[in-house]
């Protein structure tokens, strides 16, 4: 098992950054998401958002990858559930694959708030929990995913960024 975490701050407002959070697929940063299915979509009776989402994506997994992990499936699915809170201005957003279950499981959560000191900022915190299943090498493995994960939240910072200023050029 693997542990990755990290944490990012935006130079906006909390109600920006969830906007866009919430549309920032397809965009050019992530071009391995191919899909985004909205499953359900409710508010509780405190107002809260929940979303469940169906991400389908396709990785262009390296072949040694695939010999060890006796697969050559690329498209994987990932299930996500997110709650959005606007009274609290806190959105908690919680995703695991569904595809190749047996083999390798992403845990990741990622929490959204104001930044304590900065209302126009907002601090984004992400955490994901890897595990390699039944095969050999598992912790290379593990530590070659976290290290996926690590660029791909730098692109999802920067596809954040991407959706925010697309919107906001889209208003003017």
């Amino acid at each position: 098992m693997k542990i990755w975490s990290s944490e990012h701050v935006f130079g906006h407002p909390w109600d920006t950054v969830i906007k866009a959070a919430m549309r920032k697929y397809p965009n050019p940063m992530n071009p391995s998401v191919v899909g985004v299915d909205v499953l359900d979509r409710s508010l509780d009776s405190q107002g809260r958002l929940h979303s469940h989402r169906l991400l389908s994506t396709e990785w262009g997994l390296p072949s040694i990858v695939k010999a060890i992990l006796g697969t050559s499936r690329t498209v994987t699915y990932i299930k996500e559930h997110s709650v959005v809170d606007p009274m609290e201005k806190k959105m908690v957003l919680c995703s695991t694959n569904i595809t190749l279950t047996n083999l390798v499981s992403v845990d990741e959560r990622l929490v959204y708030t104001p930044h304590p000191e900065n209302p126009e900022k907002t601090v984004l915190t992400q955490e994901a929990i890897i595990t390699v299943k039944g095969v050999s090498l598992s912790s290379y493995l593990e530590s070659l995913m976290a290290s996926s994960i690590s660029s791909n939240a730098r692109k999802g910072w920067d596809a954040i960024e991407w959706t925010i200023q697309h919107s906001e050029s889209a208003l003017s």
